[in-house]
Order: C-alpha cells, then structure tokens, then sequence
C-alpha cells in the first residue's frame, strides 16, 4: 500500500497571462501564454502558477 503522505490531490502548473487592463487568463502551457501575450500587443506579463 502506497502513502501519500498527507497529499489528498496533485498540483499541476499554469501558465497565468496579466494583460495591463487588469484581464488574467490561465493556459496550460507557457507557449500559448506567450502567444496570447503577443496577439494582444506584448505588454502582458507571464507566471507560472501551481494549482
């Protein structure tokens, strides 16, 4: 039997876009948080996120 030492889920990371309008979104991985960054005019700022 395996223990999971206390850890009832996983955390999985994502890639959180700021847009300076104060829009957030969250994409799965960091190329589509760059892209979405550039296609709105590159003034974003990207984080990796735990979730």
């Amino acid at each position: 039997m395996a223990c999971n030492c206390g850890r009832t889920d996983r955390s999985t990371i994502v890639y959180r876009l700021v847009l300076p309008g104060g829009v957030t979104r969250e994409y799965p991985t960091r190329r589509e948080a760059d892209a979405a960054n550039k296609r709105a005019g590159g003034g974003g700022s990207v984080t990796a996120v735990r979730r």
